[in-house]
């Protein structure tokens, strides 16, 4: 197979879905596919690498550090030259017109949906303004246009379920998966060595919801809890959160540029605030349980999906009701708690991810020939 993967709208708030872009392509060249890769840039370029070309299309800045591809018919253009056999697009907008092409081309093509518009738009601008009209309206047209829809969630898949099932669309759960090599757990520490020690990572912007995850913290502090809680990440609200923390011992650290430095601080940590109620899936949590780190999460969302009564706890998404799960997870045993955490990652390997994703593309690819007389 010959698979072409198209990200769009890339931007410092893409970490999550730049590594699973990154372990699919890996996967499906360890697995003997031909792979390319389509990214908006500064410049045109084009790359050769040990795990497929990586061509580079000159895109505008749309905000917030981002780029954004707006002339779909270069994309189709890379793609007319390369001849994939099945195409990947993780962007629901801007490159729609590629869908179009690859139906046309007897191409097949899967959308790989990684988070809920309504909530992505609410969670931006803080407010929902979003229209639930004009969102249902995109994802008639969604299903309509490609020939599997991936979601990584069964809380994801809510927001295509019935726009699907209308036309036939086929819908599968893919769950992504994390780097167990490179997050591991560190030492086992005792209970008493000193605070509880917590940990939130992540883009300091609202969609990932830093502010509760500090406001949890705060909470804590507030009742007397001894706790410290070292943040690592970057973004457009660091001010808005040092407000939130206030006297409590919250630090933070900006970005961690290595993994192997971040799995090291995050195995470090004895809970992980992972918090965000609109996750679709998340990449986060998975790492910190890899590390051997509990989690605590919100009580919906994608992330809850990801976390069992072992490895972590939820509650509802206010600093109150998460610092009361904070405070059941910390009286658990710490050995088993953390040993359930890593366990509980293990059951999410990338080798079953690229699995599930290569028998889609043999799928979408057989229908598209089928369609087109081939």
């Amino acid at each position: 197979m010959r698979i072409a993967q198209l990200a769009n709208f890339i931007g410092p708030a893409s970490g999550g879905m730049k590594t699973a872009i990154a372990a699919l392509g890996e996967g499906y060249v360890a697995a003997g596919c031909e792979r390319l890769l389509v990214i908006p840039g500064p410049t045109d370029s084009r790359v050769a690498t040990a795990v497929g070309d990586v061509v580079q299309l000159r895109a505008p800045r749309v905000g917030g550090g981002y780029r954004l591809i707006v002339e779909p018919w270069r994309v189709t253009g890379v793609l007319e030259e390369w001849q994939p056999t099945s195409v990947e697009l993780s962007d629901k907008l801007t490159l729609l017109p590629v869908a179009g092409w690859a139906r046309r081309s007897g191409v097949g093509s899967v959308l790989l949906s990684h988070e809920r518009l309504s909530d992505m738009f609410a969670m931006r601008t803080g407010f929902d303004a979003t229209s639930k009209v004009s969102i249902a309206l995109l994802n008639r047209i969604l299903v309509r246009s490609f020939d599997t829809v991936v979601v990584t969630s069964s809380y994801a898949h809510d927001e295509f379920a019935l726009a699907a099932a209308a036309v036939g669309c086929p819908m599968v759960r893919v769950p992504l998966g994390v780097d167990l090599e490179t997050f591991r757990p560190g030492r086992i520490h005792a209970a008493a060595e000193g605070p509880l020690r917590l940990t939130h990572f992540g883009r300091l912007s609202r969609e990932k919801s830093p502010h509760l995850a500090v406001a949890t913290a705060a909470d804590l502090h507030r009742r007397g809890v001894d706790i410290r809680m070292d943040v690592y990440g970057e973004g457009p609200h660091l001010a808005e959160l040092v407000e939130v923390a206030g006297a409590a011992p919250v630090a933070f650290h900006g970005f961690v540029e290595g993994r192997a430095d971040l799995n090291t601080r995050i195995a470090a940590a004895d809970i992980s605030l992972s918090v965000c109620p609109t996750e679709t899936f998340g990449l986060a949590v998975l790492e910190a349980l890899a590390s051997g780190t509990p989690v605590v999460t919100a009580d919906r969302g994608g992330a809850r999906e990801l976390v069992d009564s072992a490895s972590g706890a939820w509650a509802a998404p206010t600093p109150a009701a998460l610092a009361d799960a904070v405070l059941d997870l910390s009286r658990r045993d710490p050995t088993e708690r953390r040993r359930a955490a890593r366990a509980r990652a293990e059951m999410f390997p990338w080798s079953a991810t690229v699995d599930s994703m290569l028998t889609v593309h043999e799928q979408v690819t057989r229908r598209a020939r089928v369609a087109v007389g081939a």
